[in-house]
């Protein structure tokens, strides 16, 4: 009897972990995705979540104030990690984003541990006399701060913003 008991535990408990998921029968949103680089690879994301009220409203996301806690006591230098992961607002060029991590590849089989769909928001700005260029990637953004070029400022500002394609590549339904 025991083992009977087992038995039906474990044909019910595959139905229980997601087994047969589909999202045929499921509701879908359509979601605006956003441009932006990672290593000089065009990647897009969505927003769904920011704590700051204003930029939640420009996002057309959620105004999620409790993502501050997210944020360490400490000043955060870009190099330390934490559960945020840095993304780059370039504030006096029109710009896409500029992301240190993305999931390689997309979704389930992802194997870049660095990465977090949490973001804190750190504004590259160019200095005056300085002619811009697009950039492209963190190490970039790195190298013209060290030239004197641009200035890197930490905000308090916390978004959740999963990466959902590169370009050509999607996330498709049936890979998660």
């Amino acid at each position: 009897m025991q083992r009977l008991a087992i038995w039906v535990f474990a044909l019910a408990l595959p139905g229980c972990a997601g087994q047969g998921y589909s999202n045929t029968h499921r509701p879908h949103v359509d979601m605006a995705v956003h441009p932006a680089w990672y290593d000089g690879e065009r990647i897009y994301y969505i927003t769904t979540d920011v704590s700051d009220r204003d930029m939640a409203e420009m996002m057309q996301a959620n105004y999620a104030p409790r993502l501050r806690d997210a944020i360490p006591d400490y000043p955060k230098p870009p190099q330390v990690r934490t559960v945020l992961e840095r993304v780059y607002r370039v504030r006096n060029v029109d710009q896409p984003s500029i992301f240190p991590s993305a999931p390689k590849p997309l979704g389930s089989q992802s194997v870049n541990i660095q990465y977090s769909p949490l973001w804190l928001m750190y504004e590259v700005v160019w200095k005056t006399g300085v002619a811009p260029v697009e950039l492209k990637s963190e190490e970039q953004i790195f190298v013209a701060e060290s030239q004197g070029k641009l200035e890197i400022h930490r905000t308090d500002i916390v978004v959740n913003c999963p990466v959902v394609r590169y370009q050509g590549k999607r996330i498709d339904r049936y890979e998660w």
